[in-house]
């Protein structure tokens, strides 16, 4: 009789750890989906905008600049701070907006750069994204620990760029890509393992639909800004 109590035990232990997995892939598939679409919106408008001199004339030769590269900035911080208020679908749908304007703001690197060596960078930061955030998922490893010290540097990176805009640095520009190139390939993994545990935390529902929206808000951060340094380092100008 005991026997048979311990084995219906780890029959529902083995089942709930089953159902567990399913979930958590299903849920991480939804993060991936958001976050490629989110990027597959932003390339569209950035190119289709980098396209139309009138766009760019009125966007990058107006003070309508400012308002454009700092929205993004803006719309990350009202959802961190009001998503608990929000239903999925204003989630959903600031998501995209913030996607949408992202475009409009990278729309000059078309114009700086060869479309040739966008589309190589590009495809290097995939292929490096993927493996490290395959890294941040299916790793045993605690890697928490690395959170106060991303943070770190990306504050230095931060007050650097800042800095930076005043002085022209080419150096100090390099030694920013450099750092970028190693803060935010340590961020994919990191916050990978973060958002898995999120799944873990929640209660399914509509709060684990936010969470995955804004799973892949950090995710499509971290690979935009890794885009962006590797083109620094790698990109051929126009």
């Amino acid at each position: 009789m005991a026997d048979g109590f311990n084995r219906r035990v780890m029959y529902d232990a083995a089942g709930t750890s089953t159902a567990i997995d399913e979930g958590l892939r299903s849920y991480m598939l939804r993060v991936y989906n958001y976050m490629a679409g989110g990027l597959a919106l932003t390339g569209v408008v950035a190119y289709l905008t980098a396209s139309s001199p009138a766009m760019l004339h009125a966007i990058f030769g107006t003070p309508l600049a400012w308002v454009v590269m700092l929205a993004p900035l803006g719309i990350v911080f009202y959802l961190s701070a009001r998503v608990n208020k929000m239903s999925l679908s204003s989630t959903q749908t600031w998501f995209w907006v913030f996607a949408g304007v992202m475009g409009l703001s990278l729309a000059s690197i078309f114009v700086l750069y060869t479309q040739t060596s966008i589309a190589k960078v590009f495809f290097i930061t995939a292929a490096s994204f993927g493996s490290l955030s395959l890294y941040g998922y299916t790793t045993k490893k605690d890697i928490s620990g690395w959170g106060s010290f991303l943070f770190i540097g990306l504050i230095g990176i931060i007050i650097a760029s800042v800095v930076n805009i005043f002085l022209h640095s080419s150096g100090l520009s390099f030694m920013i890509s450099i750092i970028g190139v190693l803060v935010f390939a340590g961020l994919t993994a990191y916050d990978t393992q973060q958002i898995k545990e999120m799944y873990v935390e929640s209660d399914g529902g509509e709060i684990a639909g936010k969470k995955a929206v804004m799973g892949a808000l950090r995710l499509y951060l971290d690979f935009i800004n890794l885009f962006l340094m590797l083109l620094r380092l790698l990109g051929n100008r126009n």
